[in-house]
């Protein structure tokens, strides 16, 4: 699912539809609550949370929690168990609202005042959300220290409305039984995309000139992600200086499609012949090894848990660290309504507070969403790196840049050149002017601007 391209269209649709909120009371179903020292530990790093206080001074309250996502699959639903647990008088009312009605809901309940207290966020719809949600009641100073991406968040102010709780990217993901059968063993995974090659080259299987077996794969929604990740590598912004244009028809871009296309074409490790869907090329043990991130681990899990798959890191250009070696996105603590009551807003800024400082926050959102912790304090935690997802990303972390919430063309206008370079014969030159001149297009009405200024080691882009 494209999530940029959804949350555009619900723009739309929020202008012209309205919406009855669903209603969160200030009275809750509770008892009250008198104990204020509940003989538990003050829990967190910088970012500190001391559960031994009352909250709502101990009356009943009833906020709700809208969310896409199930239990088992937002991690907020685990939190909202062990803060009522805490505090008797509070309940936060999970509901569940199906991601297509999501974007269009959401905004129009937030708009009265009778909207959830609390709202899963997701970056790519920031500007649905971002007019009505609080700002977070923390020391950004303290959200620096605690969590490593939470400065890309600030606005103008120094202010954050939410920030990431955990992080992904791109890996290579290898059949283990394929590479075995090749007779490769650890020792042959590949830190450049030249020693990559010569793997994928032993993967790949033909029989009377047809391919049986790809080497590697990337047919399908692989491209829109992985062109990213191999311009950062050589420098290449995705954005111009100001933030505001697309920045695909350039030269690095150009070397990058034409490396691809050699990949299948002069190395002959895959096919565009070879089905339009890699994922299930992988899944179903045709495909020895696909570019993808973390969702990938999930999707494994539940559709082909057969598959004794392992991780490594995306190969590099050269030896040397790479100006980036990837783009990352991060997936979103919780928002808080601006227009709920001063009561409601004060307890769900208390348990924005708790699951921050809360390291089991972050676990399980490690653990459900196959993501790198953001929190600094868990980026080296033995249980969380025993994930191979994870200790291919641990090394990294501090090279991996987020453009922003970037705009849906960034990835439709992207595929759609590979389509037509891949598919349809087109030359890389012209298929690159295509899609640039779409992206102008579909960006000339955009307030997007780039968060690219912000990473760390920008001054090195090209």
């Amino acid at each position: 699912m494209n999530l940029k391209k959804v949350c555009s269209a619900a723009i739309a649709t929020v202008n012209i539809l309205s919406l009855a909120a669903c209603g969160s009371g200030n009275t809750g179903t509770g008892t009250t609550d008198t104990n204020a020292d509940k003989g538990l530990d003050v829990m967190g790093q910088t970012i500190q949370y001391d559960p031994n206080h009352l909250v709502n001074n101990g009356k009943p309250i009833q906020l709700e929690y809208w969310s896409w996502g199930s239990k088992g699959v937002d991690p907020v639903y685990a939190m909202i168990e062990k803060y009522q647990e805490i505090y008797p008088n509070v309940t936060i009312k999970p509901v569940n609202v199906a991601w297509d009605d999501y974007w269009t809901k959401l905004p129009l309940a937030l708009k009265g005042k009778n909207g959830p207290a609390l709202f899963n966020v997701h970056n790519s719809c920031d500007s649905l959300i971002r007019p009505y949600a609080a700002d977070y009641d923390i020391d950004t100073a303290a959200l620096e220290a605690d969590y490593s991406t939470a400065d890309v968040h600030e606005d103008d102010n120094g202010k954050v409305k939410y920030i990431d709780s955990v992080i992904s990217t791109g890996s290579i993901y290898y059949n283990k039984t394929l590479w075995s059968e090749a007779g490769l063993t650890d020792d042959d995974i590949p830190t450049t995309w030249d020693e990559f090659i010569k793997v994928a080259q032993k993967l790949t299987k033909t029989d009377g000139g047809k391919m049986t077996q790809a080497g590697f794969n990337f047919n399908g929604d692989a491209y829109s992600a992985i062109y990213q990740g191999l311009n950062y590598q050589k420098g290449e912004l995705l954005f111009s200086a100001d933030g505001k244009k697309a920045n695909y028809d350039n030269a690095t871009t150009k070397e990058n499609m034409q490396f691809l296309q050699d990949l299948y074409n002069k190395y002959k490790v895959g096919s565009v012949d070879f089905g339009n869907d890699y994922t299930q090329s992988f899944g179903n043990g045709q495909t020895a090894m696909i570019y993808a991130w973390g969702h990938m681990g999930g999707t494994l899990k539940e559709k082909y848990p057969d598959i004794d798959y392992g991780v490594f890191a995306t190969p590099t250009f050269t030896k040397d660290t790479p100006f980036a070696y990837d783009r990352y996105n991060g997936e979103s603590t919780p928002g808080v309504n601006g227009n709920q009551t001063k009561e409601q807003q004060a307890v769900a800024q208390d348990f924005i507070k708790f699951i921050l400082a809360n390291d089991d926050y972050i676990r399980v959102a490690a653990a459900e969403l196959n993501s790198f912790p953001a929190k600094v304090s868990l980026q080296k935690d033995e249980d969380i790196l025993s994930n191979p997802i994870m200790a291919a990303l641990q090394p990294r972390v501090d090279r991996l840049i987020w453009p922003g919430p970037a705009p849906a063309t960034v990835e439709t206008s992207g595929k759609a050149a590979f389509e037509n370079v891949f598919q349809n014969g087109m030359s890389i030159d012209k298929a690159l002017k295509e899609a640039q001149s779409q992206m102008d297009t579909d960006m000339k009405s955009s307030d997007f601007q780039s968060m690219e200024s912000k990473y760390a080691f920008y001054d090195e882009h090209k």
